[in-house]
């Protein structure tokens, strides 16, 4: 875990391109955090406690002021999992109200309990889903610790909950998971359609900087931004005409061609889940169409 410098009083911690594994502690996610005139405030809280208090142990190295805030871009795992370690510290955590339906789901418990087996020790029986101190339900200016945050409601995109946040002071946007740079994306069930008109909305931003929510920080968002937005087409795009001409799944994925992606990090996991997910997505917007 090494600290990156991206604005005067701004870093971020970069996660490996990999699953999430007892050997990374689930270090697969981007954290950063600003440090504040009257504190620090946190932007997503890593895959495990032990991570979320090495981050902490990082962010003493640079100021004694304390965590005051954290900034929940979505409810994802392997961004929330460290959640705990800073409402120990007494930080409020912030995050937008949709992302209650899923913390209280079925599917969240499912996978917290999957998490203690497969990421144990590190995801453990004393790791719980925290729930944030303050729900949002749009887009809004905070002032935080006495710097000012802009909080974009870019959902529902990669979860019905994205927030991006932008810190005109610094001049750095936080991009979650609408950005995942120098791999593939993992789409799951998103609203891709939604997300790249939400990665259209992130270039509006004054940044000169943008830390994703996975891989390094970007200061070519316009570059970065089109290559999440031609694979989510790409996969729209083949993946719907399939659905339309009724060609089934296993045929269509087999014939379309995958050569300007399969080199990427996490192809090999992440593609065929994600044109699978296209698929039925594309099915839903047709028979909605019809």
């Amino acid at each position: 875990m090494t600290l990156q410098k991206v604005g005067p009083n701004t870093y971020y911690v970069q996660g490996l391109a990999a699953l999430g594994t007892p050997a990374n502690q689930n270090f697969i996610s981007n954290a950063a955090f600003v440090v504040a005139p009257q504190g620090v405030v946190v932007i997503d809280a890593l895959g495990s406690p032990a991570l979320a208090q090495r981050l902490l142990n990082k962010i003493a190295e640079v100021t004694p002021k304390p965590v005051t805030h954290v900034l929940v871009t979505h409810y994802h795992a392997d961004h929330i999992y460290g959640l705990q370690a800073f409402k120990a510290q007494g930080a409020q955590i912030i995050a937008h109200s949709a992302a209650r339906e899923y913390l209280h789901s079925e599917t969240a418990q499912q996978r917290l309990e999957a998490s203690r087996t497969e990421l144990a020790p590190w995801v453990n029986a004393q790791t719980r889903l925290v729930p944030a101190d303050r729900w949002l339900d749009g887009s809004t200016t905070l002032e935080l610790a006495g710097a000012r945050f802009v909080i974009e409601q870019v959902g529902p995109s990669h979860t019905p909950e994205d927030l991006a946040i932008y810190v005109p002071g610094e001049r750095v946007l936080f991009a979650g998971d609408l950005i995942f740079s120098g791999r593939l994306p993992f789409v799951g069930k998103a609203n891709s359609d939604q997300w790249i008109s939400a990665l259209s909305r992130l270039l509006a931003f004054d940044a000169l900087a943008v830390v994703p929510g996975h891989g390094a920080a970007s200061t070519d968002p316009r570059k970065d931004i089109g290559v999440i937005r031609d694979y989510l087409g790409y996969l729209r795009s083949t993946m719907g005409k399939a659905s339309e001409e009724m060609v089934p799944f296993e045929e269509a994925y087999a014939s379309t061609n995958w050569s300007a992606w399969e080199n990427m990090p996490m192809f090999q996991f992440a593609n065929r889940m994600n044109a699978y997910n296209t698929y039925l997505l594309m099915e839903q917007e047709g028979l909605r169409g019809k």
